[in-house]
This record gives C-alpha cells, structure tokens and sequence, in this order.
C-alpha cells in the first residue's frame, strides 16, 4: 500500500492540473473562436434505457466559401466580424444512420456581437433539443449537448 500512495497523488495532482481553467480553451487565438463544422444531437432516455439519436448538422460553407475544418473538427472564425454560414442537416435512423429524405438546408446569421470573446469552443446544433422536433434550426451553445432535453 505505501507504494501506491505516491502514484495515486501523482495522478491526482496530473488529473488536477489538467482541470485548471486557462485563458485560453487549447491553441485558440483571442481574437478567434472555434466552432464545430459538424455536430450530431442525442440524448439519453432514461425510461426506455437506450440513446435517442437526433439530428446532425454540418456548416457547408462560411460567406458562400467551402469552410476549412482544423483537425478535432472545428472551423476557426474571427471574433467581432458578420459571418453568413450555410447549412445542411439531417435526420438519423435508431440505428444512427441518416435518414436522406430528411434533408434540409438552413442559413445561420453571425453577428459583430455574436462571440463576445475570443479562445474558445462554440457548437452549432441542428436544433434546440434532440426529440420531437423537425427542420433545420440551428442553434449556437457553448455546450457540446442540446440546449433543451425532451421531456
């Protein structure tokens, strides 16, 4: 046992640090932010212990521009600049595949005030919540998981 003690408080303290908050989320300048090219929505039922697979959505250009993806999946965009994205989203199967006639398309407006500031990670979901809902409307959150879960 007086072995593992000093591995477990290095892993603690490894873990720790890793947790600390930085300025900046990664390599993301200040004045940028990354928003994901791709995002698929799902939620945990718990009733019916299984996942509800929603819609996906994915930015098929920025200013009538093919978006460049970074590697993690992310396209990195200017703070404090209008931005026309053009979208395209579709609906998936239980089984996680998509469903084609279920395919639509959706602009998304940025703002000059949109990111109020720059180094971090921003998510473009297909929709507010990932069941009973239907079209294209995409919604920007900070967080990696539906704005609202379905009751």
């Amino acid at each position: 046992m007086p072995r593992v003690l000093p591995f477990l408080f290095a892993l603690l303290l490894l873990n720790g640090c890793q947790l600390w908050p930085s300025g900046t989320e990664g390599n993301i300048p200040a004045d940028r932010i990354l928003l994901s090219a791709q995002h698929c929505l799902s939620e945990y039922l718990e009733e019916q212990d299984r996942i509800h697979f929603g819609p996906c959505l994915k930015i098929i250009s920025v200013n009538g521009e093919k978006p460049v993806v970074r590697q993690g999946g992310f396209i990195e965009l200017p703070v404090a600049t209008a931005l026309r994205l053009q979208t395209t989203c579709v609906y998936r199967h239980a089984d996680g595949t998509p469903i084609p006639a279920t395919v639509s398309t959706a602009p998304f407006e940025i703002q000059t005030n949109t990111f109020p500031s720059g180094g971090q990670r921003w998510y473009l979901h297909a929709h507010r919540q990932a069941r009973g809902v239907t079209g294209c409307e995409p919604t920007l959150a900070r967080s990696l998981y539906p704005t609202y879960k379905t009751d």
